[in-house]
């Protein structure tokens, strides 16, 4: 059970992360289109992946990874980074589907430099999933709890941070 639940967890992700790093490919082609046929059947792709394929593969896999949470009795603390990234993941998954709404008015394009930054910023995310889950870097209690007494956020800057906090 727990082996095909974890299949199904990483197949949806799979699915998922590869629709979120193709969609800004797509969003590009937008400049390109000459016709009203092209541009319609473009936001035809758009919209049946985004829709009927990446969603329900998001759903799925957040819906699986609940399921193992209570199989596998997941409570580390490399797991609590995990979901931290995958939220970043499903803010990614939000952003996308909100471009897909105005993309397709008249006059709108996406640029290159977005369709870059898109990219590179939603690879960089699903990279630090794979390297939370396959790394289970020991992450010590104490620098959470750090964070969360008063100031604390506040201390961690202070410590890295180059310039004068306040």
């Amino acid at each position: 059970m727990i082996l095909s639940l974890k299949f199904l967890h990483i197949a949806a992700i799979a699915i998922w992360a590869g629709g979120l790093v193709s969609l800004p490919g797509l969003y590009v082609q937008r400049a390109y289109v000459e016709d009203k046929d092209s541009l319609y059947r473009l936001q035809m792709i758009v919209r049946f992946a985004y829709v009927a394929v990446i969603s329900p593969a998001a759903f799925i896999a957040v819906a699986s990874g609940i399921m193992l949470i209570f199989g596998q009795q997941t409570f580390a603390g490399w797991f609590s980074l995990k979901l931290f990234f995958v939220a970043l993941l499903a803010v990614l998954h939000v952003l996308t589907g909100l471009v897909i709404i105005r993309l397709f008015r008249e006059g709108e394009i996406y640029p290159v430099w977005r369709f870059v930054m898109t990219t590179v910023l939603t690879c960089g995310v699903v990279v630090a999933i794979l390297f939370v889950v396959l790394a289970k870097p020991t992450i010590h209690a104490s620098i959470i709890e750090d964070l969360f007494k008063p100031g604390g956020l506040r201390d961690l800057v202070q410590s890295i941070s180059p310039w004068a906090i306040p």
